[in-house]
């Protein structure tokens, strides 16, 4: 009775074409979770700029800093840019919030 086996070549064949399928596949997964934090940014940039402009009607004028909004109510936390990690700029003379951390 004859077994009926994989050769040698044919595994290494399969091998080296799961390897090409991978070196394919997982930079595109890399990619995906840079544009998902780049449009958290940007959320998080809009939002802020909504509870900056809630803010400055509320209370007649911008807050100093963006602790203000969580001291005041109008949010729990201060989110960090997902992209850098570091806090967002804030100009409280024209109450603009930017992606660049605040110096």
């Amino acid at each position: 009775m004859k077994q009926a086996a994989f050769t040698l070549i044919e595994i290494l064949i399969v091998v080296i074409l799961l390897g090409i399928l991978a070196a394919i596949i997982i930079p595109q997964f890399t990619d995906a979770a840079d544009d998902a934090n780049a449009a958290a940014q940007d959320t998080d940039i809009a939002s802020l700029q909504s509870l900056l402009e809630l803010y400055n009607v509320k209370e007649g004028g911008y807050p100093a800093n963006l602790d203000l909004l969580v001291t005041a109510g109008y949010t729990r936390e201060v989110p960090t840019n997902p992209v850098t990690g570091a806090a967002y700029g804030y100009t409280a003379a024209t109450g603009t919030v930017t992606a660049a951390a605040a110096e």
